[in-house]
């Protein structure tokens, strides 16, 4: 699962358009609840309240955040998956704990992915972006590719072992042919760190943590796993430029309810879902995140979920990563 370490100024002023503020306990007792497998202040958190505040227009009625933090984001969906399924509790989760924790927790997960829930919608979206150093001499994936030919190993690092970018990245050192050891940091800050210090020399991330120090000189974007380039980042290339279009690939948020929610519920949140996307303040909000917004119909984001994790299991398998060792 991805882990994001957003500036603390970001993080501050997105909390602030979001609403912070702990609900009383007058407040829980009665209000819905957003599950969110993370912390407050994270990016999992500020997205679940960037709509959450939306919702609370649409819907007239009391709803707060509730933070379960644990297991890597999969206690918020096992509190789901016991909820009442009258709309009174949903989360809102990255694919990852959907589309690959199937895989790499085969045995322990507790919850299944197709029969547990309710896919409502998903709220964004956003590629991830490989960088290197300031210093390092490749400008566009190919040139990367072509340096680690010339050495016996490339350190790297993803936000966390068993991420979607960490596969990314053991699928891009297969399909290149070069040998890349994946450097187990914990969280995009200090990969972040590790890359400006030289310890290794280059990074996969959500592109959103990358930005502003490629903007400001500090290390350099030369790869993006969007399907084409970013409006923002016209002189970053994509790995489909580069002959590797299987590297494409988005992360989204998604909206969920527990299975067997009834139709009307199912459609009262996807409607204040998509009513909340339209709103030009959460758009911008995303938009500062490095994320465009996503709504598909509950049958259409079932199927592209399903679909997402099947194509994760022969990746998750032929990258010999195991969460246990």
């Amino acid at each position: 699962m991805i882990r994001f370490a957003l500036p603390r100024r970001s993080l501050l002023a997105l909390g602030a358009t979001a609403g912070l503020a702990a609900p009383t306990l007058a407040q829980q007792a009665q209000a819905g609840r957003a599950l969110v497998g993370f912390p407050p202040g994270g990016t999992a958190d500020i997205i679940t309240r960037l709509y959450v505040e939306q919702l609370r227009q649409s819907r007239g009625r009391p709803l707060i955040v509730d933070n379960r933090p644990g297991a890597g984001g999969r206690l918020a969906l096992e509190a789901l998956k016991g909820a009442p399924t009258d709309g009174g509790a949903f989360a809102i989760t990255p694919a990852s704990m959907l589309t690959i924790y199937p895989h790499l927790y085969a045995r322990t997960l507790r919850y299944d992915v197709a029969n547990d829930f309710t896919p409502v919608s998903p709220v964004c979206i956003f590629p991830f972006g490989f960088a290197v150093s300031a210093r390092h001499p490749a400008r566009t994936p190919q040139e990367f590719i072509t340096w680690a030919r010339t050495r016996d190993a490339v350190d790297w690092a993803s936000p966390v072992p068993g991420s979607m970018p960490h596969f990314i990245g053991t699928q891009l050192a297969r399909m290149a042919g070069i040998t890349m050891s994946h450097v187990p940091f914990r969280g995009s800050a200090p990969a972040i760190q590790g890359l400006l210090s030289g310890s290794i020399q280059a990074v996969l991330l959500p592109i959103g943590e990358l930005t502003a120090f490629h903007r400001n000189g500090d290390a350099r974007l030369i790869g993006v796993t969007a399907p084409a380039r970013l409006e923002r980042l016209p002189d970053v290339a994509t790995f489909a430029e580069a002959g590797l279009a299987e590297l494409t690939y988005e992360e989204w948020f998604g909206a969920m309810l527990p299975a067997r929610a009834p139709e009307a519920v199912v459609a009262e949140l996807h409607r204040g879902i998509a009513a909340a996307t339209q709103n030009a303040q959460l758009r911008e909000s995303l938009t500062r995140l490095e994320m465009g917004p996503l709504i598909l119909e509950p049958s259409a984001f079932r199927a592209r979920m399903l679909r997402e994790r099947d194509a994760w299991g022969p990746i998750v398998a032929a990258s010999g990563f195991n969460p246990d060792e």
